[in-house]
């Protein structure tokens, strides 16, 4: 409890909420004290966890007059905003009978940042400042141009453009850095590079906001030729290219980027770490992955949630499930997402019993679970066999979780069906399912006609393939392989005369391995590596060694010799 020198005093109880009332009846028709008291205000709100200590802090302003204070006031706002407060913020604010235009960016930058409706609520006091008669300056149009971003209305974004330009403020940086990262975030890349084009004076957050729109948006070239013109860089300006690399699934650029960073002395903070998991997740990098578990460590980064998550699913998916439940064994604070990466993680090591026993921790730490946690149940009960199990979890989805299936539970379970040879089941499913199945469906329903050797079903899934995939030859070699399993030679061969004549190219196989932190890809026929001949070299070497003992296996120098 927050303890503080009460004095004998009172004061007007307008704008204050009833914690507040209640705390202040102990103390009416005493002397109001001078607003010398306003250094132990600021030690106070420094102080401040929950909603108490917020009524308190706000009797202790009050009975001092501190609430006449704008400035004051202004800090109570922000410090009540930041701790998840808002709305009784936005109470204390539309009882003061004359905000100034500081007071007015305050609450509206708090409103931007919180729930989708007080980002409402900011647009529409943003609204009120000229009809309060004042002028909103370069901090305004920022703050609430955040609410517009949260709210993709780009419309009023618009709007607000057009009003910096009508007060002369549209050509200061703050204001034109907000508008590009307004623009980029809706979608509007082309504005806001016309916006960025027109600026003589560009700091890095301007560069930084033009990089990002063009990552966000997927345009990774424009994002990195932009990024290699910066005069300077910063943190950020890396964490934009590397973030977008790896969510456009490029995670050897990522890496690559990553590792340039660290050449140029430029020290990444938990969000540059952020990205950089995730591209170890998706190229299976253990050993940068620990690397960068280990610099978390050694630099006292703050390990927030996200960063921890990232941390189990990479280790998941990099082949440590030990690690990962590690990491999730010594977090002291979790969400939904932090249990549903650990119990994907299980899933992904064929550990189906022990996600579920998970799941029911889950239960028991009473976190509601969501769509993608039964992605991840379904997927355990499918790796483990769980057919029971799994039908259950699927049929109570909705009426004991309140979740309602998507097509990508559909897929699971009919995934679980093929796998334990319910094939008739799972046909059936598809075909009540409401909605249209997806190439994801019925590659499904046809892995399962290959492990049980159903040429009806197989052929059946292949058709509706041939329209949604014409191109994947993985369906094609599916479908034959199940006409050579059955003996049907003839078949087998049309199939392939059919990838022919409609060239169709069979991908070729691939592979990666790491070593010393980093991540080697190799491809059927592909010369390109730089040590290629070297390699080529030790790999015929190992080869003759191979027949001198009388074993010979065609590995990667065969496919590499065939090019």
């Amino acid at each position: 409890m927050l303890r503080s020198r009460l004095p004998r005093s009172s004061s007007s109880l307008l704008g204050i909420g009833i914690g507040a009332l209640i705390f202040l009846s102990k103390y009416r028709g005493k002397r109001l004290i001078s607003t010398t008291a306003a250094p132990d205000l600021v030690c106070l709100l420094k102080r401040c966890f929950d909603l108490n200590h917020i009524f308190q802090t706000h009797g202790y302003m009050v009975l001092r007059g501190l609430d006449q204070d704008n400035l004051l006031l202004s800090r109570f706002i922000s410090a009540t905003s930041s701790l998840g407060f808002s709305d009784y913020a936005y109470s204390v604010f539309t009882h003061k009978t004359q905000p100034d235009i500081y007071l007015y960016n305050t609450m509206i930058k708090a409103l931007s940042q919180s729930h989708t409706h007080s980002a409402k609520e900011a647009i529409f006091l943003y609204n009120r400042i000229r009809f309060a008669g004042l002028r909103p300056d370069t901090y305004s149009f920022p703050f609430v141009l955040k609410a517009v971003v949260r709210l993709s209305a780009v419309k009023f974004g618009t709007v607000i453009h057009s009003q910096t330009i009508a007060t002369g403020l549209d050509s200061q940086v703050n204001v034109v850095t907000a508008l590009i990262q307004m623009y980029s975030s809706c979608g509007c890349v082309p504005d806001a590079r016309r916006l960025f084009d027109g600026v003589r004076f560009r700091d890095v957050v301007l560069w930084n906001a033009m990089v990002a729109g063009y990552a966000k948006l997927g345009d990774l070239d424009t994002a990195r030729e932009l990024f290699d013109r910066m005069p300077e860089r910063d943190v950020i300006s890396w964490t934009a290219v590397i973030a977008g690399y790896a969510q456009m699934s490029l995670p050897d650029e990522a890496i690559s980027l990553f590792r340039r960073m660290q050449l140029e002395d430029v020290e990444p903070d938990e969000i540059a770490m952020l990205a950089v998991l995730s591209a170890c997740a998706q190229l299976g990098a253990l050993e940068l992955g620990e690397w960068i578990h280990n610099y978390i460590e050694k630099h006292g980064l703050y390990k927030i949630l996200p960063l921890n998550n990232a941390l189990i699913d990479m280790y998941a998916k990099s082949g440590n499930i030990t690690k990962a439940l590690e990491v999730f064994q010594s977090m002291k604070h979790t969400s939904v997402i932090t249990w549903t990466t650990i119990i994907a993680g299980l899933a992904l090591h064929g550990l189906g019993i022990e996600a579920l026993d998970m799941f029911s921790r889950m239960e028991r730490a009473r976190v509601k679970p969501n769509e993608i946690t039964f992605i991840a149940i379904l997927s355990a009960c499918s790796h483990a066999g769980l057919v029971e199990v799994g039908r259950w979890y699927f049929n109570d989805m909705r009426s004991r979780y309140g979740v309602e299936p998507q097509i990508e539970h559909y897929g699971c379970m009919i995934d679980l069906l093929g796998r334990a040879g319910y094939l008739q089941e799972a046909r059936e499913l598809v075909r009540q399912m409401p909605f249209e199945p997806n190439a994801a469906i019925w590659g499904s329903l046809l892995a399962a006609s290959n492990i049980h050797c159903d040429a009806d079903l197989g052929e059946h899934a292949l058709r509706h393939l041939f329209n949604l995939e014409p191109h994947n030859s993985g369906n094609y070699a599916l479908l034959s392989n199940i006409y050579a399993a059955l003996g049907r030679w003839n078949d087998s061969g049309m199939v392939r005369k059919v990838m022919r004549d409609t060239d169709v190219k069979k991908m070729p196989g691939g592979s990666f391995i790491e070593v010393n932190n980093r991540v080697h890809e190799f491809n059927a026929g592909d010369k390109s590596h730089p040590q290629f001949d070297r390699l080529y070299e030790v790999l015929c070497t190992v080869n003759g060694h191979s027949k001198m003992v009388g074993h010979v296996q065609k590995g990667w120098w065969w496919w590499a010799a065939s090019a």
